[in-house]
């Protein structure tokens, strides 16, 4: 990827999407093992519109309808990722932006997959997922509004875009497993936040998944039924 950003394709017919939301509820449930089959730009381009996509500009250009839902429409998260395995982006991190439906290269880091581990706590399983979400919040956007309220919004609307983001995984066969468990100096300094105004807040490793792995994501959750963690 030569430049630092890129338009992202807009026209999902090409997916195999899963129309049959009853079928997508009752089948969404966490993954935390991958087949390491290549995920595609139109994939990854529908998981970034389905969680934070602009749908509409409100009045003034005051505000941001998305497809999802949030406090005062005030959209207080920034999506990044990192990409390990996908075709046709160069590992690395990336920041979405939504007002364009595009993504902006930011660089990369020494042995990505380490540091991808690292930042979600020693989670080894994390580093081989295609993509690694990291949702940064904010704050302002929401303190204006709701003042000593807005944390509380922004734990609500966390969960408004994880929860989208594991229904539109689900809709086209990919998964993956949201994760509080973030190192915030790590990530806030390999994407170049400040940690006070906007601060590391959630992550969400997805990849491809196949039915066949079901034998190991049941020994996965044996282990940590017997280890605690």
């Amino acid at each position: 990827m030569t430049e630092c950003v890129m338009d992202l394709p807009k026209d999902f017919s090409i997916l195999d999407i899963d129309n049959d939301f009853l079928h997508v509820i009752n089948s969404r449930e966490s993954h935390r093992v991958y087949t390491g089959e290549a995920m595609t730009l139109d994939e990854l381009s529908y998981l970034l519109w389905c969680t934070q996509g602009v749908k509409e500009i409100r009045g003034r250009a005051y505000a941001t309808l998305r497809t999802v839902p949030c406090g005062g429409a005030r959209h207080e998260f920034e999506c990044y990722f990192a990409a390990r395995n996908v075709t046709g982006l160069e590992p690395g991190l990336y920041h979405y932006l939504p007002m364009h439906h595009q993504i902006e290269y930011l660089g990369t880091v020494d042995d990505l997959d380490s540091w991808i581990k690292n930042s979600l706590c020693g989670q080894a399983w994390t580093a081989t997922a295609n993509v690694v979400f990291y949702y940064s919040a904010v704050f302002y956007r929401a303190e204006w509004r709701y003042g000593i309220s807005s944390h509380r919004v922004l734990l609500i609307d966390a969960g408004h875009i994880t929860a989208n983001m594991y229904l539109a995984a689900t809709s086209i066969g990919l998964g993956g497993c949201a994760i509080g468990a973030i190192d915030g100096k790590a990530v806030d300094a390999a994407l170049g936040l400040d940690g006070k105004e906007e601060a590391s807040f959630y992550a969400m490793p997805v990849g491809k998944v196949a039915a066949k792995d079901k034998a190991k994501e049941k020994a996965f959750y044996a282990f940590v039924d017997e280890e605690g963690y």
